[in-house]
């Protein structure tokens, strides 16, 4: 083992600086910190943060409030004074100086320590690499942008926890450390594996596409060798770290009476993609994307793969292909699903006493994603949603030097943008009553030209919700309906996309691209209009959730994080773990228009 070279002064420091600058911003977007105004000069306010009890320590800082209380800070201006001496700023000094004022209890505020660590460890990480700049990565190709992004969630100030990975693990696993890995398969018995899959994929047909001969025929002979049948079991792939660290010693009893084999490791590479568990195949880019059970924690919960779900992951593809999929206006816009396809889950019988959402559930399980290469036509590029915030080391935008490639105005651009990927969104909502988590790394945009022309959705039936109780769905997709009160439901727009999403698209643009956010919004009201005006029909529901209301209520995603770090919510019952600070004022509601009497 050796030190991790990315570990030097001038770097840490750098990683703190963003990250105390991410801090202020977005925990006094929360109303979490109260920032005190001097004074304003040249547009920008000067502010002071005093820690409770702590008067002789100061932040000072600059600041523009940009709608929806976002603090857009000049991270350069930011200065922590002690007894009226300058100090370096330190982000675990930060969160242990405002504890107090954050609401996270004495047990909670270790483990989340850690998590502010590891994000930061990863933040020198890619400050010490060879990144492309904004303008090369303009020109890149897809899994460029995905190993790119430096920054995380937007929202989240532990965004990059990973907690369970070691030094040595963190550069071989992590989406930023960009290495090649081959998968794990193990052979699950019948007796305890489910295997499910949309119509036309029959488990022989799914091996088939994933592995090449020579690979079945070698793993069906390890079975042989053992004196077991194949056709007994069914093929799991796993997450080599999973492997290591889980699943070779929890289901040792499994492994020793053979109801689990170990068959080897599979030959394609694949890499790890920004959500860490999902993989991408860059050995065949038209074969199906692997996601796998990671039992580390990472923003708020475990990230596993419950088997319990998986038999009911098909049936809800199936659904949204024919009712989404097949909607006239959705293949007119372009807007595609990337259907999970198949999914195998072993069970522990050990565990199961604990419940369906412990952790030790969640271990041994994988699903099949379609590839978004497969509908990319020639003359067409990749590209997370994600890179539309990203910012190079050099503290230049990706957006603009997109915008600059295209040829476009930015207006033109964000119009374009604006019709891909809000308007689809808009229609499944008062269409179909239905909602994704449309944020940006669930979301791939089709570019043509540098310009957006179609998005693409991802993660679809673990994070979509059906809000009409009385939609005919096949009995094991009825999950997906969920209750929640009527006053709540908009906040799948409001929160995921203007106050997750575009709320920092406006500062990109204000920043980067001298683009003034009332522009911006005003885009955004005239995309939402002009779908009305599209579909009159849906007058009564325009109104009753009306995207023009005067407020909202603010959503608070590092609330719900300091609460409980390791479970941010309860899966049963997710819009009651919803944590709530005031509310936001709208940006486009002075852009509604008056019926004419």
């Amino acid at each position: 083992m050796k030190s991790p070279a990315h570990l030097k002064p001038e770097l840490w420091a750098k990683a703190n600086r963003l990250h105390v600058c991410k801090i202020i911003s977005e925990f006094s977007h929360e109303l979490l910190l109260q920032p005190e105004r001097l004074s304003e000069e040249n547009g920008w306010g000067h502010y002071r943060l005093v820690p409770p009890g702590k008067p002789e320590i100061e932040y000072l800082f600059e600041a523009k409030i940009l709608s929806l209380n976002h603090w857009y800070v000049n991270r350069e201006s930011i200065q922590k004074k002690d007894k009226g001496v300058i100090v370096d700023l330190d982000s675990l000094l930060f969160i242990v100086e405002h504890k107090d004022g954050l609401g996270i209890s004495t047990e909670q505020l270790p483990g989340y320590m850690e998590e502010i660590v590891s994000t930061l460890y990863g933040s020198a990480f890619m400050l010490s690499k060879n990144n492309l700049s904004a303008k090369e990565l303009a020109q890149a190709g897809y899994q460029d942008f995905e190993h790119a992004m430096t920054s995380g969630h937007p929202c989240f100030i532990a965004n990059n926890g990973r907690i369970g990975f070691d030094a040595n693990d963190y550069t071989l696993f992590a989406p930023e450390a960009d290495q090649p890995i081959r998968l794990v398969w193990l052979a699950g018995h019948k007796s305890r594996t489910s295997y499910s899959a949309v119509d036309e994929l029959s488990y022989q047909t799914l091996l088939k596409k994933e592995l090449d001969a020579e690979t079945l025929t070698s793993f069906n002979q390890v079975l042989t060798d053992k004196g077991l049948q194949p056709s007994d079991y069914f093929f799991i792939p796993v997450h080599p770290w999973q492997w290591d660290n889980k699943l070779a010693m929890i289901f040792a009893p499994d492994l020793a009476i053979n109801n689990l084999v170990y068959l080897g490791v599979g030959p394609d590479e694949f890499k790890a993609q920004q959500s860490i568990r999902t993989f991408y195949n860059v050995s065949h880019p038209e074969k199906f994307y692997t996601k796998t059970a990671l039992s580390v924690l990472n923003m708020g919960f475990i990230r596993g793969l419950t088997p319990y779900y998986m038999d009911s992951t098909p049936p809800i593809t199936n659904w949204i292909k024919e009712a989404i999929g097949e909607d006239p206006y959705i293949k007119k816009l372009g807007f595609t699903l990337l259907c999970e396809v198949a999914t195998v889950g072993y069970r522990n019988f050990y565990y199961e006493q604990f419940g369906k959402n412990s952790a030790y559930n969640k271990m041994l399980a994988a699903l099949w994603r379609e590839s978004p290469a497969t509908v990319l036509q020639p003359g067409q590029q990749l590209m997370t949603m994600a890179a539309l915030l990203h910012v190079d080391f050099d503290g230049n935008a990706l957006l603009p030097e997109l915008i600059k490639a295209s040829g476009k105005s930015t207006t033109v651009w964000l119009k374009q943008y604006l019709r891909a990927y809000l308007t689809p969104l808009l229609h499944c909502y008062y269409q179909h009553d239905l909602v994704f988590m449309p944020h940006g790394e669930n979301l791939i945009l089709i570019l043509e030209g540098h310009l957006p022309v179609k998005a693409i959705m991802k993660d679809i039936t673990e994070e979509i919700a059906v809000f009409n109780p009385d939609l005919e769905l096949p009995e094991k997709a009825k999950r997906i309906c969920v209750e929640v009160p009527e006053d709540l439901k908009l906040l799948s727009i409001f929160i995921d996309v203007f106050d997750c999403f575009f709320r920092f698209l406006g500062q990109i643009l204000v920043e980067h691209c001298d683009y003034p956010e009332e522009q911006f919004w005003k885009l955004v009201a005239d995309c939402i209009q002009d779908y009305q005006q599209e579909f009159p029909q849906h007058a009564e529901k325009f109104e009753r959730y009306d995207l023009f209301a005067p407020e909202f209520a603010l959503s608070c995603l590092n609330r719900l994080q300091l609460r409980n770090n390791r479970q941010m919510v309860d899966l049963a019952d997710p819009a009651g773990s919803l944590q709530f600070a005031g509310t936001l004022q709208n940006p486009i509601a002075e852009y509604k228009e008056i019926p004419s009497l």
